[in-house]
Formats: C-alpha cells, sequence, structure tokens
C-alpha cells in the first residue's frame, strides 16, 4: 500500500511539473455568438462568411456586420526551472550532501540471513539432559 501512495505520488508531482512548464495556444473563431473552430496548434479555422465578406460581391450590409471574431488563449508556461547548483553557499551545500549520504544509507541492504555467533564454535555437549531428566517435548 505504501509503494502504490508514493508511486501516484510520483506521478502526479511529475504531472504538475510539466503542467507548469509546458506552454500551448488555443485559438477559436466564433462566427456571431457560435464558436465554429477549436485548434490548438495552428490558426482555426474561418467560416463562410468570412470568405464571402473578401469576395467581389461585398456588399454594404456585410461590410457593417462584421459578425466574425477571432479569439486566441495563450498559456505560457516557466522557462526558468532549474536551479544552479552555484547559487548555493557552500553551508547550504554541505548540507545537501550530509543529508543525501545520510537519507541514502537508511536503504543499504542488510544480507538476508544473519547469523551473529557464526564465527563461535557450538558447546561441547557432555550429558544430554532431556534424557537425564525425562523431560520430552510432544
Amino acid at each position: 500500500m505504501k509503494s502504490f501512495i508514493q508511486k501516484i505520488s510520483a506521478v502526479t508531482l511529475a504531472l504538475v511539473v510539466l503542467c507548469s512548464t509546458m506552454s500551448f495556444t488555443v485559438n477559436m473563431h466564433y462566427c456571431g455568438k457560435t464558436l465554429v473552430d477549436v485548434s490548438l496548434y495552428k490558426e482555426a479555422k474561418t467560416c463562410e462568411m468570412d470568405m464571402m465578406a473578401t469576395s467581389k460581391h461585398e456588399t454594404s450590409l456585410m461590410k457593417k456586420m462584421g459578425c466574425c471574431t477571432d479569439k486566441k488563449l495563450q498559456v505560457e508556461g516557466q522557462d526558468e526551472l532549474k536551479t544552479s547548483f552555484d547559487t548555493f553557499t557552500l553551508d547550504q551545500q554541505l548540507f545537501i550532501i550530509a543529508y543525501l549520504e545520510s537519507y541514502l544509507d537508511l536503504f543499504e541492504g542488510l544480507e538476508e540471513h544473519i547469523i551473529p555467533f557464526k564465527e563461535y564454535p557450538p558447546p561441547f555437549l557432555v550429558k544430554d539432559l532431556q534424557l537425564l531428566n525425562e523431560t520430552f517435548l510432544i
């Protein structure tokens, strides 16, 4: 459960960084109050009213209407996300290095089967005490 929560939080933080640094533009074309086209990467397509107004048979009524509008929504992302390691003072650099070293030592693996008395020989058995006292585990 703990690793699952860590994975979800890592993905969430990665998405936050991605969204904060990404910039994009949304182009919208309105004909009157009606949305005709939306485009993310290129200019939005215009409607036929706009083409009729630019033709040779342009009337004064079409000049007055001017109902077509283009709107552009631009979202700027961060450019300066990376901080330089040179801006830290020597004390801050030492603190970061000491913190990382102590943090990484927590996750060093231990041997799977630790036998603390491996180097010591077992005691000599003079008599079998269970047989002498006639005590047996059932």
